[in-house]
Order: structure tokens, then C-alpha cells, then sequence
């Protein structure tokens, strides 16, 4: 799955083009390096968000299409 819809899917980013902009000025990283919109995500990726002053770093637990509002928390692991 691209990491735009991935994000947006999971609900760690409301919108997938707000996902799109972030990837794209430099803000989300996989593994340590900085990832375009259409990078492949992976069971198992670490991915560190920095949004405005917050950093989010969560890990990736489960890949799914489609996801209710309830379980998209389950899609990832909060690292730090």
C-alpha cells in the first residue's frame, strides 16, 4: 500500500493529500529516510511523522484497504 493512503487509512492524517504534502516537503520518514508519497509500506516499517512542533514515531503492524474509525489504532504500534 502507498504510504499517502496508508496514513490516511490508519487516521494518523485526516486527508490523503494533506498525507501527499507532508511526504512530499520532506516531514515523513521510513526507517530512517525520507519517503515519497509512493513508497511501498511494509509490515514492520517505523515511520516518524513531524507535524508542526510534534513528532510521531509508530511502527507498522497490519496493513488493511479499508478500516472503521474504531479499529485503525490497531493498525500501527506508538514507539515513541
Amino acid at each position: 500500500m502507498r504510504l499517502d493512503k496508508y496514513l490516511k487509512v490508519s487516521r494518523l492524517i485526516k486527508r490523503r493529500t494533506i498525507a501527499n504534502e507532508a511526504c512530499d516537503a520532506g516531514r515523513v520518514t521510513v526507517n530512517g529516510k525520507v519517503a515519497r508519497a509512493s513508497y511501498e509500506v511494509k509490515e514492520g516499517d517505523v515511520l516518524e511523522l513531524t507535524l508542526g512542533a510534534r513528532t510521531l514515531k509508530v511502527k507498522v503492524v497490519q496493513i488493511s484497504e479499508h478500516t472503521a474509525k474504531g479499529d485503525a489504532s490497531q493498525l500501527y504500534e506508538v514507539v515513541s
